[in-house]
């Protein structure tokens, strides 16, 4: 994997992650009570030694910039990096990035002077645990220009994406995106050519892109180059390129999650809870998935009625229930609370008691949840300080709601609490 270059796209302005992405970059969006979208596909990449790699970024880029450099740290004996890419003005090029192609464009003088032969163009958005070196060997064994891994999907779920048609030996001959009525039809294929047994193969007989793909170098450079009108690889240049180049499918049969939504986001969340068997685990010791090292220590529980739920380190909990909820690290939860299928980011830092002790006299309002609160389907971002005796439960099931003054949203019937957000004591969302 020597002759690998990794390229992970960081999304555009996350618009549908808003408000989560109001003061960070898609990729740096906590997940999981402990790490960061971004630590998702870096992570697969160091599992599959791949280890140049390339975040391409141009909102909000602080924060990913400031995990990437704490995390990711090669020792001096390969040429591995994490590097992100900010979008930059150049006297060739004055515009911002104007889609995933381009971006890519605008960096390939850089890309240039690397010593490989094939780039791995991944996205930050997505949960899955994948090995690339069998995507990459089997983008090598065909002989393929350019390869894209595919998930098999059934017909319900079918028109939410774009659909590819292959041929007998896998190669792709057509597009289709969101298709509907006979339109979907036509697209359906034989998913056993991919590896999907006959049964698989007639229950799910269409596939999806899942936005990763491997590209020969020298196909890569001279698609982006000729086409400098198209700034979109999904849409634009691989459709494009399917007319003349051997452009292949690689079917990707595990779980899969594009997390690009506040609902998808939420769900994602809470389901890595579910018992025997989360759909996607961290507990893998094979293929782990590293975040940022905290040194932070252990979570306190006192008095506390826990089910079904994931607590991140250095937590304080006190008398409080907790079911079916995500809890983020150095959370603070006081006596009397009732958390119930939400996710709460935590906190980036921890107050001194002192200082909580002068906010409860001077009635401002400490870092974490107060007592007698309830906090229900919500996701609480990080550093929140929500009063005593709170109520967020959409009470009036809202599904759309825009409160910033007030310190929230409300996304698909979901409450979103800002980052640095204060709520009063006694609120009732």
């Amino acid at each position: 994997m020597k002759k690998v270059l990794s390229i992970i796209l960081g999304g555009g302005a996350g618009t549908r992650l808003y408000p989560l992405t109001k003061l960070r970059a898609k990729p740096a969006v906590p997940v999981a009570g402990k790490y960061r979208l971004i630590d998702i596909p870096v992570s697969n990449c160091i599992n599959s030694e791949i280890f140049k790699i390339y975040v391409l970024t141009q909102f909000n880029s602080a924060s990913l910039n400031r995990h990437i450099a704490r995390t990711y740290n090669f020792t001096g004996f390969n040429e591995g990096f994490v590097e992100v890419l900010a979008a930059q003005q150049t006297p060739e090029n004055p515009n911002w990035f104007q889609g995933t192609a381009d971006a890519v464009r605008q960096y390939l003088w850089l890309m240039e002077e690397w010593d490989v032969e094939e780039y791995l163009i991944l996205s930050g958005d997505h949960l899955y645990r994948m090995d690339y070196r069998q995507f990459i060997q089997r983008h090598r064994d065909t002989g393929a220009d350019i390869t894209l891994s595919v998930i098999p999907i059934d017909e319900r779920r079918a028109s939410d994406f774009g659909l590819m048609k292959i041929d007998d030996s896998g190669r792709i001959i057509d597009f289709s995106e969101k298709p509907k009525g006979e339109a979907l039809t036509q697209m359906q294929v034989d998913t056993s050519v991919l590896g999907l047994t006959k049964e698989q193969a007639q229950k799910q007989p269409y596939i999806a892109s899942m936005g990763i793909y491997v590209f020969k170098k020298e196909v890569l450079f001279k698609l982006l180059r000729e086409s400098v009108e198209r700034t979109d690889f999904g849409k634009e240049i691989i459709p494009d390129a399917s007319k003349d180049y051997n452009v292949q499918a690689y079917l990707f049969d595990d779980y899969w999650e594009d997390i690009g939504t506040i609902e998808a986001f939420y769900h994602a969340n809470l389901a890595l809870t579910q018992q025997p068997q989360p759909p996607f685990s961290f507990y893998d010791e094979q293929a782990p998935i590293y975040t940022r090292a905290r040194y932070l220590p252990p979570t306190k529980l006192l008095d506390c009625q826990i089910t079904e739920s994931i607590i991140g380190e250095g937590c304080i909990l006190k008398n409080c229930r907790i079911q079916h909820s995500v809890l983020g690290v150095r959370s603070r939860i006081e006596s009397g609370c009732v958390i119930e299928e939400s996710l709460l980011m935590g906190a980036d830092f921890y107050q001194a008691s002192v200082e909580r002790q002068c906010s409860l006299i001077e009635n401002d309002i400490p870092v974490g949840i107060g007592t007698d609160t309830i906090i229900r389907g919500a996701i609480i971002d990080k550093n929140a300080r929500i009063g005593h005796d709170v109520k967020i439960v959409n009470k009036d099931n809202v599904q759309e709601a825009e409160r910033e003054n007030q310190g929230f949203y409300i996304r698909s019937g979901i409450v979103v609490v800002l980052k640095n957000a204060v709520i009063p004591d006694g609120t009732i969302i």
